[in-house]
C-alpha cells in the first residue's frame, strides 16, 4: 500500500515536535515503554522525530532509508501504530501488520539482541491475530509465536513495559475466547499471570495510558461485571494522562472513547 494513501494523524500538536536537541532530552520519557536505545545516526533520529509528531508515513520512509536497526524500528513502530489506530480498511491494516512482521524477522536475523525486533513483531502479529480472530490464530499457532517473542523481548530488556502489557493482554484474550480452564491447560493462560504483567508494566511506566486501558480491557475480559468498577477507574485515569507524543495522544483518545461508550 502506497504511503501517500495513508491518512493523516488526526491530532497534530506542536508539543509532539521534538526538534534538534529536544528529542534526546525527552528520549527517556518518550521511550519509557519500549526502551528503544538512543539512535546514533541522524537519519534514524529524524525518523523518530517524524514518528513522535504523528507523521507516520514519513517515519516509515525515513526509517527504512536510514538503513540501521533504530531506523528499522522507527519504521515498524510507525506502521503498526498507524495501522492499529488510524487505518480504517481491515485488509490494509492486516497487510501493514504482515509487512511489520516480515521486517522484524529480518532484523532478528541480523541483530538477534535487539529487543524491539522481537516486541514489534509480537505486537504486529498479535494485532493481525485479532483481525483474523483470536481463536483462528490460536489454531494456527500464532499465539505461541506472540508469547515467545514477547518473552524474548523481556529476556533482552526486563524493563520493557510494553512487552509486559502485551503479555497480560495475550493471557486475557485467550481466557476470554476459550475459557479459563482450556486457556490454562492448553495455552498456559492464567488470570493471575495476566494481572501480574499489567501491574509490572504500570510500575515500570506509571504514566502509560495504554497500560491502564489494556489492564482495564483485561479485567473486563477475564472477570466481567465483577470488576467493572476497577476497569472504569483505569479508563478514567488513562483519559487524564498527559500525552507526550502522537501515539500517547491516540491512547488517551481511545480511553476517552471507552468512557463515553
Amino acid at each position: 500500500m502506497s504511503k501517500s494513501a495513508w491518512k493523516a494523524f488526526p491530532y497534530p500538536d506542536p508539543a509532539y515536535v521534538y526538534a534538534g536537541a529536544a528529542l534526546k532530552k525527552a528520549w527517556a520519557r518518550l521511550h519509557q515503554g519500549d526502551q528503544e536505545p538512543w539512535p546514533q545516526k541522524t537519519a534514524a533520529q529524524n525518523a523518530w522525530r517524524a514518528y513522535h509528531a504523528g507523521e507516520f508515513a514519513k517515519a516509515v520512509e525515513l526509517g527504512l532509508a536510514a538503513g540501521d536497526a533504530s531506523g528499522t524500528n522507527a519504521a515498524s513502530k510507525a506502521a503498526m501504530i498507524y495501522a492499529n489506530a488510524i487505518e480504517g480498511s481491515e485488509s490494509r491494516r492486516l497487510a501493514i501488520f504482515q509487512e511489520v512482521v516480515h521486517r522484524c524477522e529480518a532484523l532478528q536475523a541480523s541483530d538477534p539482541g535487539n529487543a524491539n525486533a522481537w516486541y514489534y513483531q509480537a505486537y504486529a502479529l498479535g494485532r493481525y491475530s485479532q483481525g483474523i480472530s483470536v481463536v483462528k490464530a490460536l489454531a494456527e499457532g500464532l499465539g505461541g509465536k506472540v508469547r515467545d517473542s514477547l518473552l524474548k523481548a523481556i529476556e533482552l530488556e526486563p524493563r520493557h513495559a510494553d512487552a509486559h502489557i502485551a503479555l497480560g493482554t495475550l493471557h486475557a484474550e485467550i481466557i476470554d475466547k476459550v475459557g479459563a480452564v482450556v486457556g490454562g491447560l492448553t495455552y498456559g493462560a492464567k488470570k493471575d499471570l495476566a494481572e501480574k504483567r499489567f501491574k509490572t508494566a504500570l510500575e515500570l511506566n506509571p504514566h502509560s495510558a495504554i497500560a491502564m486501558t489494556e489492564y482495564a480491557n483485561g479485567l473486563a475480559m477475564m472477570f466481567g461485571k465483577s470488576r467493572l468498577k476497577e476497569a472504569e477507574r483505569l479508563y478514567a485515569e488513562a483519559a487524564q494522562c498527559t500525552p507526550a507524543d502522537a501515539m500517547e495522544r491516540l491512547d488517551v483518545e481511545a480511553a476517552k472513547a471507552e468512557l463515553a461508550a
